[in-house]
């Protein structure tokens, strides 16, 4: 199905604010007035009176984008509900209510609203301990994924998913769309050697399931190796409570669903989108600026030494299926580049099936070298090259991409798991 991504930023904030009711959110998700195309799995948890949960010991890992239609958070909805006891909250990256900027340290704590404790697992410790998950039956998972493996939360998971099943303790996904929809499938698997935080799990860069299929995927195929991909697998009993009405031809726009932002510099379902079409160049320092400290976070590619109108002719000139460019100017409000004025391009997706998402960045990297033969980011972030290399999953990409910045070095390898994945994971599939 072809499908335009064309909004702006700008234009997104007008049409949210446009469409925000005028009375009071309502406190029940079946009051929203209006069709319901797509229904979460806290929505979905709620319909059936907390099934799994009643009269047991429950933790919850989750941040602000768990939350129901209404954007009632999910610490709150478990908290009030009869007969479910919440014991603890375990905080990933930013925090349980989004409290820590990308990068700082999470805290354990107390949570003021409900007055459970908080345990950080994005600190000291990443894997929970036993002393965190003493008591509890169950730990329930409610975050927004962007389906992007470099995305710590899906770490997370799986660190609480093996700490769990060492305990004998049940871990019940709450499922929520995949703002990449459920097709794409990009990037070749994580390689010995190159498993972290960052590429926990031997799966593909995009790998176009759920968090719930996902999870289950881990589990039955015993791709769960904890952090660095060196344990043995260990599989956890796992509850999956699917949405109601996700499709896997749908984009976030499609499912009714507001969008809150997982993290500081996903603001919008585009930003999800432009995560991994962006986030491996922008793992360069003093290279190109990539809209994180702008509006447009992973929207775009500029610089202050880039003249836009050349880049986006050659960038014209290669025919990239499903992907056309504009230039843009702008100043950034804060990095590296606050206050200056770079020049660049911002890309467009107008045939998203056709579009490979991973390669926008590559070819961006590819046409800058063209026009200034100078800007090897292997060689101007030589320290990050470590980092490049475990966000890819592997070092074939840097050390065949980096001699001649060539799409065609690396392009083959790239790919070359995409279609093996999609096959084992067809059975893990709980949407058509």
């Amino acid at each position: 199905m072809k499908r335009t991504l064309l909004i702006s930023a700008a234009l997104q904030i007008f049409l949210i604010a446009c469409g925000q009711p005028t009375s009071p959110p309502q406190t029940k998700a079946e009051e929203c007035p209006g069709p319901v195309p797509v229904r979460p799995g806290i929505e979905v948890l709620v319909e059936r009176g907390f099934e799994g949960l009643i009269g047991r010991n429950v933790g919850l890992l989750t941040n602000p984008s768990g939350v129901d239609r209404n954007l009632k958070s999910t610490v709150d909805i478990l908290a009030e509900a009869p007969e479910v006891n919440l014991k603890a909250l375990f905080a990933p990256e930013h925090g349980v209510r989004g409290d820590v900027y990308a990068g700082g340290t999470v805290s354990d704590a107390t949570d003021p609203v409900t007055g459970c404790p908080v345990y950080s697992v994005y600190g000291a410790h990443r894997k929970p301990t036993p002393q965190m998950l003493k008591g509890l039956d169950v730990v329930v998972y409610d975050i927004q994924d962007v389906g992007c493996r470099s995305y710590t939360f899906i770490s997370t998971l799986g660190l609480m998913m093996r700490a769990c099943a060492e305990q004998g303790i049940e871990v019940m996904v709450l499922d929520r769309p995949n703002p990449l929809g459920g097709e794409k499938v990009e990037g070749c698997l994580v390689e010995p050697g190159f498993h972290s935080f960052v590429s926990e799990f031997r799966i593909p860069y995009i790998y176009g399931l759920t968090v719930g299929e996902l999870a289950t995927l881990l589990n039955e195929e015993g791709l769960n190796r904890g952090e660095n991909g060196n344990l043995a697998p260990l599989k956890c009993k796992l509850t999956v409570v699917p949405m109601d009405g996700w499709r896997r031809d749908m984009l976030y726009e499609d499912t009714g669903l507001p969008w809150v932002l997982p993290s500081p510099n996903i603001p919008f379902p585009q930003s999800a989108i432009g995560y991994p079409s962006a986030g491996i160049a922008g793992e360069f320092q003093n290279y190109l600026n990539i809209g994180v400290g702008y509006t447009l976070p992973f929207c775009v590619f500029a610089a202050e030494w880039i003249d836009a109108d050349k880049l986006k002719e050659r960038l014209d000139s290669y025919g990239i299926p499903g992907t056309v460019f504009r230039t843009i100017h702008y100043k950034p409000l804060f990095g590296a580049d606050k206050d200056k004025l770079v020049h660049g391009v911002q890309y467009h997706y107008t045939d998203y099936s056709a579009a490979t998402l991973t390669l926008t960045q590559f070819y961006v990297m590819q046409a800058v070298s063209e026009l200034y033969p100078g800007k090897n980011p292997f060689r101007m972030s030589s320290t990050r090259n470590g980092m490049f290399d475990k966000v890819c999953g592997t070092d074939y990409v840097r050390t065949n991409f980096e001699r001649r910045l060539k799409v065609s070095d690396i392009i083959d390898y790239w790919s070359k798991d995409a279609e093996g994945f999609k096959a084992l994971s067809q059975k893990y599939r709980l949407y058509q």
